[in-house]
């Protein structure tokens, strides 16, 4: 027979084992899902890291649905290899794999200047990538902490130098991939360039603070034109941005990521909403997840800190007067 401890031990581990299931069921029941079967043919979408997590499934599904995708990346075997896995499985072979570090602003010049001269028109820009370091933050060959030149500088650049080619392919979106851990950061205006923050895994929250100014500035300098600018929250995801945390931390994070956290698949639903949906059409400036609108706190809604960031951003970036102005 079983002692009284046995028996606790094993109520216990039984509880534990249904609240982790109940959990699982929840997410699962109230998790947004792309549900539109609207089809792409005809038109071209740019996404920003689509060789791996989110952008992989986002460029999957488009591509699915008749797109042609621009598949914006930095490791180039990588995203050949998933080019070659998205025309296996959807039989769209009109997907190209051009090379983009948005770390690098001459990285992003070359693509821009690229785009410009190889495509007509870009129906749908979403900026999907993303990079998250742990503890060690490091500084881009340009001077600028790496998160934030990846996460938000190399986007506010690109979508500078793309502007003009937005602006003749309209009706078109940009679909910015922020994050709710927005919420657990803030934007210093005086130090727009955080080298040698600790631990550099802040920054990343800093980072989609900073995509959800631009993303609300950018709505508002482009009202009228006929580009739609909104940005969302994926959800937390099982993806290999969760790769840099350290041993012993990497071991309890991949239980929590495994058994709480939404698949790829699952995360990419919002940004597909956005690319696709009849509904968002003529909206702009508005942060989504889980296929639906959602609020802000009081601090992201400040049009006038948004204005400062971009202007500060566009110093980082070096804008020039021969640049595209938005």
């Amino acid at each position: 027979m079983l002692s009284f401890l046995e028996i606790i031990a094993i109520t216990l581990l039984a509880g534990f084992i249904g609240l982790v299931c109940a959990v699982r069921f929840y997410v699962k029941l109230t998790m947004g899902r792309c549900t539109n079967q609207n089809k792409m043919e005809g038109k071209t979408v740019l996404i920003t890291g689509a060789n791996s997590g989110i952008g992989k499934e986002t460029a999957k599904d488009l591509a699915g649905r008749g797109a042609r995708i621009i598949m914006a990346c930095r490791n180039l075997t990588t995203a050949e290899e998933v080019k070659q896995e998205i025309i296996s499985e959807t039989k769209n072979d009109k997907i190209i794999v051009k090379k983009l570090d948005l770390g690098s602003q001459k990285s992003v010049r070359e693509f821009a200047a690229d785009i410009i001269k190889t495509e007509t028109k870009i129906d749908v820009l979403i900026h999907n990538a993303g990079m998250a370091l742990a503890f060690r933050g490091q500084t881009s060959e340009d001077g600028i902490e790496l998160t934030m030149a990846t996460n938000h500088y190399g986007p506010f650049l690109l979508t500078h130098l793309l502007i003009d080619l937005l602006k003749k392919s309209t009706p078109c979106r940009i679909v910015i991939v922020a994050s709710e851990l927005y919420r657990l950061a803030s934007v210093n205006l005086n130090k727009l360039n955080p080298v040698g923050t600790f631990p550099a895994a802040y920054l990343y929250y800093v980072s989609k603070y900073a995509n959800i100014y631009f993303a609300r500035e950018l709505a508002r300098r482009l009202d009228g034109t006929n580009i739609t600018v909104n940005f969302l929250h994926p959800g937390m995801i099982d993806s290999g941005i969760w790769r840099n945390i350290p041993f012993p931390l990497n071991y309890p994070m991949m239980a929590i990521t495994k058994g709480f956290f939404k698949t790829t698949k699952q995360g990419a639903q919002t940004t597909i909403y956005l690319a696709t949906s009849d509904e968002v059409a003529n909206v702009s400036g508005k942060y989504f997840m889980d296929c639906k609108e959602t609020t802000l706190n009081a601090a992201a809604m400040d049009m006038e800190k948004a204005k400062k960031v971009w202007e500060e951003s566009a110093k980082i970036v070096k804008l020039t007067a021969s640049d595209p102005k938005i």
